[in-house]
């Protein structure tokens, strides 16, 4: 079903309530800037939940999600997402972002909306189908690449805090400017943005973290303010010191440029994390050798223990937390194997430790290489092709990646007459060492002939 067909269904029945309905938002937005989307939003002029009503019957709709209180509907329909609401005005609070509402015209609605490029709608009625309805020159900012609030920007941000995240969004996904008022005012309201939820800020966050380019809106957050008030610790990646001819990057940058170099390869939100929280443990950590400089030893050891307790404060799952953490605390691990006398074993061993995550974790190793010095970056690059060469031959001898010890838990108890207790992982875990290091393949009847030969001292107390 074509966007037009939907819209003069949708016409039609708002038609028979006699109520006016347009397009709105978005999906106009993205209509201008040549982007076909199956996320719709209508604007009733009217009473909403009795449009539901009729909406269900005239299109034969199996379910509706009402929120009656807000005036909203949702449903799904040829495969669009449909969301309705009532033409409303609002009002705030000082210590809430949910406003009061209540039933108005078209231009009130409009003008509660966050952006001039948010504030656009399209009138869908047969007479005007197609006629874009711009009160506040949204179509102007669309084309000038600007972020600008149609009304005064200090009252909409303290409204509505969440907005000054969603002007970043948009900045950094969209590639707009801010414009200089409304940047100021979000600067001014950066502590209101303690009022909103968590999990609203980790969703703006995300959808930030997920343009082409993520280091503009990491930029952005920093200028702003915002940065500050919901991840003071990356804060505190910035930085540069000078002593005794020693000089370290300002980490901060440094992890920026990692982020782009990661989001240039892949869509993988986890990844991307990953790589902002890789060298997160660099500022506890630093210290300076008066022969080797600045040093940041156990960095990877601290980060993790760090980026466990930030994602869980930001809600992140438990599976994105656990991935996050294995990648942090792996970075630095194939970079450190280059020499030619670094052992099979070692290469086993990461190979193991990574399972399902190598290859995300060679991708942000690759990403971590930013130097300037165009030798330098010559010679890593050599490295990692190196590890990177060193790990498909022995992975394709050894069969190690998320590979279990071919003798299992019950395999033991039955060969040593033994019942459940800490023997039998201390034998399966004699069996997992001695396949990493070398001492036995990967094979059932080499490991079961292994672990009889050393009987006596598995067995004992």
């Amino acid at each position: 079903m074509t966007h037009e067909e939907l819209f003069k269904k949708i016409y039609e029945s708002a038609r028979k309530c006699n109520y006016k309905i347009y397009v709105v938002g978005g999906y106009v937005r993205d209509l201008l800037l040549g982007k076909k989307v199956k996320d719709i939003d209508f604007v009733v002029v009217g009473d909403a939940m009795k449009f539901a009503q009729q909406l269900k019957k005239d299109l034969h709709l199996r379910t509706l999600v009402q929120y009656p209180r807000f005036g909203t509907f949702m449903t799904r329909y040829y495969g669009y997402q449909l969301e309705f609401v009532n033409a409303r005005e609002e009002s705030y609070s000082q210590d809430s972002r949910k406003p009061v509402t209540k039933q108005a015209d078209l231009h009130s609605d409009l003008s509660r909306r966050d952006f001039t490029i948010n504030t656009l709608a399209m009138d869908i009625s047969p007479e005007n189908f197609g006629k874009i309805i711009d009160v506040y020159n949204g179509q102007q900012d669309l084309k000038a690449g600007i972020i600008r609030t149609p009304l005064e920007p200090a009252k909409t941000f303290s409204d509505d805090p969440l907005r000054m995240l969603r002007a970043i969004r948009f900045a950094a996904r969209l590639d707009f400017t801010i414009e200089e008022n409304t940047f100021k005012a979000i600067q001014a309201n950066a502590k209101r943005l303690e009022i909103i939820s968590q999990e609203r800020i980790t969703d703006e966050f995300n959808k930030i973290l997920m343009a082409e380019k993520p280091s503009r809106g990491m930029r952005l957050l920093d200028a702003s303010g915002l940065l500050q008030v919901f991840f003071p610790e990356f804060m505190a990646l910035k930085g540069v010191e000078q002593r005794k001819g020693f000089h370290h990057k300002d980490v901060f940058y440094h992890t920026l440029q990692v982020l782009d170099n990661v989001a240039a390869k892949s869509k993988n939100l986890n990844l991307r994390l990953a790589a902002l929280f890789h060298d997160i443990g660099k500022p506890p950590t630093k210290r300076f050798d008066e022969k080797n400089g600045w040093t940041f030893h156990g960095h990877e050891v601290v980060g993790e223990r760090m980026a466990r307790r930030i994602l869980r404060r930001f809600k992140y799952p438990t599976e994105t937390i656990q991935y996050v953490c294995k990648l942090v605390r792996l970075h630095l691990r194939p970079m450190s194997l280059v020499s030619e006398e670094v052992t099979d074993s070692a290469i086993r061993r990461l190979i193991f430790l990574a399972g399902d995550e190598l290859d995300d974790l060679m991708i942000l190793c690759r990403a971590d290489i930013t130097s300037k010095i165009e030798q330098k970056v010559k010679r890593y690059l050599q490295n990692y092709e190196l590890v990177l060469k060193r790990i498909a031959e022995v992975e394709e001898r050894d069969r190690i990646r998320n590979f279990q010890p071919p003798i299992d838990g019950n395999e033991i108890m039955q060969l040593f007459n033994l019942q459940p207790g800490p023997k039998i992982g201390k034998i399966k875990k004699f069996i997992l060492e001695a396949i990493l290091n070398g001492e036995v393949p990967n094979d059932h009847d080499a490991c079961l002939k292994l672990i009889l030969e050393h009987k006596d001292e598995l067995l004992k107390d």
